[in-house]
């Protein structure tokens, strides 16, 4: 059974894709980094996946798909961010409702770093599959208010990163990928 975290590593134009989408990249990375470090052992796999292709009509999330769509069942959630990495707020959430009361649950875990928030409905284009299909999707929330920006233009460097935006991020999916991966059961359909 597979808990998924993902970003897009697709910077095809002017930019460096530094925020959009290097930061969805790196709290994916970061969240299977920390769990290591922590030295947890969830019940389920955690799989970072890095997506490619999203700016030319989502072929590498099509081919993943393709490639694993009959596994479909196994996969407990799909989680996705290409938003930018700033202040975070909480989950998009697509799923039953049942799903939706565990991962509400979920967030109170954010409390200290005020992360509690539950939105309807996930984005992401490199997940839409999964989720058509009945998986339960999750996408990071974040203060977007700065994200057009940088989004495709040379500013999108660096520089634009905060690090103690993109940790509190990084705590968001980590927390949420660790707790799912880990519980008893997979969240309902």
């Amino acid at each position: 059974q597979v808990v998924l975290v993902s970003g897009h590593l697709d910077s095809w134009d002017v930019g460096q894709g530094a925020m959009d989408d290097g930061g969805g990249a790196f709290i994916s990375w970061e969240a299977l980094s920390l769990i290591k470090d922590l030295g947890l052992r969830p019940k389920r796999t955690l799989r970072l996946v890095l997506w490619t292709g999203e700016e030319q009509g989502g072929v590498g999330a099509k081919q993943y798909y393709q490639l694993h769509k009959e596994n479909i069942s196994n996969f407990d959630i799909v989680m996705e961010s290409d938003e930018g990495t700033f202040k975070p707020s909480g989950l998009g959430f697509s799923g039953s409702a049942e799903a939706r009361d565990i991962v509400k649950e979920i967030m109170t875990l954010l409390q200290p770093i005020n992360v509690t928030d539950v939105y309807d409905n996930a984005d992401g284009t490199d997940i839409a599959y999964w989720m058509r299909d009945g998986v339960p999707g999750a996408s990071l929330h974040n203060d977007i208010s700065k994200y057009f920006w940088f989004h495709h233009s040379q500013g999108d460097t660096m520089t634009v990163q905060d690090p103690n935006q993109m940790n509190l991020c990084a705590a968001v999916w980590t927390v949420v990928s660790y707790v799912i991966a880990d519980m008893e059961e997979m969240l309902p359909r």
